[in-house]
């Protein structure tokens, strides 16, 4: 993982939908990503160089807690995430590592959140760890009842 800390130059990047742009730094071999999949992954997202959330608090021997999202669930529903994490994690392999640089329509917009202003691009370094589907080849759902 010490390619992650890597100065990438925003040419390298490839143009994503929206606006977003990707690279990257280590591809997968596993299984691809793909809408409709429950997803566990790592992740940092940085403003300006400074880290302000990362799933890898306390690393310690487990390498901290991942975070798991269903893919393609719009963003403020249960089990959603950023829209520029949502699209940027699409097509990428079990194993892999890539960086967004997220614009602010796909992450905070104008308002921003706690110490991220409004307006912000942000850096996002995602790891692939599993990916989940349901025993039908669909996402599922918890109701309550």
């Amino acid at each position: 993982m010490a390619r992650r800390r890597k100065k990438i130059p925003e040419s390298e990047f490839r143009e994503g939908p929206s606006g977003l742009k990707l690279y990257d730094i280590i591809e997968g071999t596993g299984a691809e990503v793909q809408t409709g999949q429950r997803v566990a992954v790592h992740y940092d997202v940085k403003f300006r160089n400074v880290t302000f959330i990362t799933s890898r608090q306390g690393l310690g021997v487990t390498g901290g807690t991942p975070v798991g999202f269903n893919v393609g669930t719009p963003y403020g529903e249960s089990g959603s995430t950023l829209p520029g994490i949502d699209l940027g994690i699409r097509g990428m392999r079990v194993g892999g590592l890539r960086r967004l640089l997220v614009p602010p329509e796909l992450a905070y917009g104008d308002k921003g959140v706690g110490e991220i202003p409004g307006g912000a691009t942000l850096t996002v370094d995602l790891e692939v760890l599993s990916i989940k589907t349901s025993p039908l080849g669909y996402r599922t759902k918890l109701v309550e009842g």
